[in-house]
């Protein structure tokens, strides 16, 4: 869908009927972001939560996105400089991210794992686990098994995929990627899960 990053973020407000803001605010709140930490958005999309993780991180925070698609990486830069927001974007892969070992005290991947199948999966939780700082943090954020909502079929469609993968998958697939304290986090959300894990 060439045309998909120009509408990403109506498409968004609509589907989370205006609550985005807060539903990104959740996710920033329980992945424990600290004020001056070093963050990557994997799948950054438009760089809705990177631009509210560099809010909440301040001055301080270096604050990157990467996503594979170079029209999103476009909209994000200029959605950036409207918002004045100091974040860095460029074009970068999961599977082959373009920073150096322990690079990041927290990694973010927000409804963005269920595009990939599992072997891409597993190796791009290999590289999260990579470049993030000994005792660094993951939150991964994606559909919750078992929703039979209509937002949980229609978002999937919208990215190209009609499968999901459930936060009881991410679960698994990260204790085998040798990341430590693997959580399911409470949140007020049904239809999404939240599983936040660190690297020792």
């Amino acid at each position: 869908m060439p045309g998909w990053p120009r509408f990403y973020d109506i498409v968004a407000k609509v589907l989370f009927f205006g609550r985005e803001g807060k539903f990104r605010r959740t996710i920033l709140e329980q992945a424990q972001l600290a004020p001056g930490e070093t963050v990557l958005d994997v799948g950054c999309g438009t760089c809705t939560l990177a631009i509210a993780a560099k809010e909440r991180a301040g001055p301080s925070s270096v604050v990157h996105g990467i996503d594979a698609t170079p029209g999103m990486i476009e909209v994000a830069e200029r959605k950036a400089r409207k918002a004045g927001a100091d974040v860095r974007f460029q074009v970068g892969l999961i599977e082959k991210i373009p920073f150096p070992d322990g690079t990041f005290d927290l990694v973010l991947s927000s409804l963005m794992l269920h595009h990939l199948p599992e072997e891409l999966q597993k190796k791009g939780l290999e590289e999260i686990r990579r470049v993030l700082k000994p005792g660094g943090r993951f939150l991964g954020v994606d559909f919750a098994g078992g929703s039979h909502s209509a937002l949980g079929h229609v978002l999937p469609f919208l990215h190209h995929k009609p499968d999901t993968v459930h936060a009881e998958q991410l679960a698994e697939l990260l204790k085998a990627g040798h990341f430590d304290d693997v959580v399911a986090l409470p949140t007020p959300y049904r239809l999404f899960a939240f599983t936040r894990a660190s690297r020792t």
